[in-house]
């Protein structure tokens, strides 16, 4: 896939120093190392064909002299053109932004045929552009720091996600999304089994063995594997990388295949027009499975459960579930309304709200813990067009007391305060998600607050992140008349009989 890359660094780069100082210097001295991350691991947005590989083409990084000078030679040795947007008004105010348009719309006219455009940047005034390279039948992926619009998000292809790009591509410390309560950690005793029944297949086979054989035998062999998880590798392919094969060879081309390079041949290289989606057909069919199986089910249905009975229709979409790559990203690209998924729990569970008796924060999300089913309503709307978690007022107060105990005792550091603040909401018996917990204090960050000036005490802390969404709702053209304004207050700040 060709592919063109432009970085408006002045906006990644403050976005970035707003949430933490160091992550921001990783990124500004260390572009060769994210680079590769992009080109070897980020996933390559859809449609796409099997064994494709993203080949960065050009690579544009527009950086304001005056205040990055320092951070040139690193974006040379990338291979980058570094393209100079001096301030040109009083306020600061860079041309980056129709620099970058300008350059995008000249690429569609070259005789070169970009597949993909890759827009470094968080700026809303990008989205007509997504929408143009839309049209033109480009694919467009986007990194944008903080919260972007709903409208530029929608017009992306592929929105890399923060806090992977933090963890994976900067590896600056560990930022997870969603960690269940309760993981259990990979076993050297799976790893081994998975070893040596893989070895034998393949000395075994007469030819080489594509890779969902070898996972669903993987599957009935193995007791404690199960597919939505993989023994908490998190997916088939990860479970196959952490394994020392030698000598034998594995490749992902055209669903896979393992081989010993001594006894069989190279597997011919499917054709390009061979896509690796699976046909509508199938996928409808599953998603019927799902709504069934979750409809006549007295309780949630395990995430395992349904990897089972998925793979019973079609055992091909174990070696990389239809390239989604993990069981989760797959049910969650399906219309399977109104089950909803919780992956809190270990390995998830599908379950239908107004059926089933759920746990603590999974009522959280679906509104059976809301007393006030109007200012649920209200909060919903905002979620859904915000991303602003969709918390009960009383998990949003202990929330922010937890946050407010937590920086008054110790340093704040994003990562490390992300973690112990989640656990001191799961202790209080009032559990946040790890990604809820870094959402609301990057809200914090980007509205200015600063933990470690303070003052950090809740209901200033409250009274900043009301802020923050209704900024948000603004941008997003909510109306925020007096009883919008009474809503998010009463979400944010109440609980106390909610």
């Amino acid at each position: 896939m060709k592919s063109a890359l432009f970085v408006d660094f002045d906006n990644v780069y403050s976005g970035l120093r707003r949430l933490d100082p160091g992550t921001a210097d990783q990124f500004a001295r260390t572009p060769t190392a994210w680079m590769n991350w992009l080109i070897d691991s980020l996933e390559l947005p859809a449609p796409t064909w099997p064994g494709a590989r993203r080949r960065i083409l050009v690579r544009r990084c527009y950086l304001n002299p005056q205040a990055y000078q320092r951070f040139r030679p690193s974006f040379n040795l990338a291979g980058f053109e570094i393209v100079d947007c001096p301030a040109i008004t009083s306020e600061g105010k860079t041309s980056t932004d129709i620099h970058m348009v300008l350059d995008i719309v000249d690429l569609l006219q070259q005789e070169t045929h970009y597949d993909e455009f890759i827009v470094f940047s968080a700026d809303a005034d990008f989205t007509p552009v997504l929408r143009k390279l839309r049209r033109w039948d480009r694919r467009t992926t986007v990194l944008a720091i903080g919260f972007p619009s709903a409208a530029y998000r929608a017009s992306a292809d592929l929105l890399i996600d923060q806090d992977e790009f933090v963890r994976k591509a900067l590896a600056f410390g560990e930022v997870v999304t969603e960690p269940p309560p309760v993981e259990i950690s990979p076993t050297p005793e799976l790893a081994s089994a998975a070893l040596a029944l893989i070895r034998q297949a393949v000395r075994e086979a007469p030819a080489p063995v594509p890779l969902a054989r070898l996972a669903s035998a993987l599957l009935r062999t193995i007791e404690d594997l199960d597919a939505s998880s993989w023994g908490s590798f998190g997916s088939f392919r990860a479970l196959i990388d952490s394994l020392d094969l030698n000598p034998l060879a594995v490749t992902w081309e055209g669903g896979g295949t393992i081989s010993d390079p001594k006894r069989h041949s190279r597997p011919a290289t499917p054709n390009a027009q061979t896509g690796a989606v699976k046909p509508n057909s199938v996928q409808v069919k599953i998603e019927k499975l799902i709504w069934a199986e979750v409809s006549r089910a007295p309780q949630p249905v395990s995430c395992g459960r349904l990897a089972t009975l998925i793979l019973g229709q079609d055992s091909s979409l174990a070696a990389d579930w239809a390239g989604k790559g993990t069981f989760r990203k797959f049910v969650e690209s399906l219309n399977v309304q109104p089950v909803q998924f919780n992956w809190n729990g270990s390995g998830g569970v599908a379950f239908d709200p107004s059926r089933h008796a759920v746990s603590s924060e999974v009522a959280a999300e679906s509104g059976t813990e809301w007393a006030d089913k109007t200012l649920y309503g209200v909060a919903r709307h905002i979620h859904e067009l915000t991303d602003v978690p969709l918390l009960s007022p009383k998990r949003y107060r202990n929330l922010i007391e937890m946050i407010s105990i937590d920086v008054l005792s110790s340093p704040f550091n994003l990562v490390e305060t992300g973690k112990r603040v989640r656990d001191r909401c799961r202790d209080s018996g009032l559990p946040v998600s790890r990604a809820d917990v870094n959402h609301v204090l990057r809200s914090l960050l980007m509205r200015g607050h600063t933990f470690e000036e303070g003052p950090n005490d809740a209901p200033t802390l409250r009274t900043k992140l009301a802020d923050n969404i209704r900024s948000l709702c603004l941008r997003e053209q909510i109306m925020l008349d007096a009883t919008m304004g009474n809503a998010i207050e009463n979400w944010i700040a109440g609980g106390r009989s909610q």
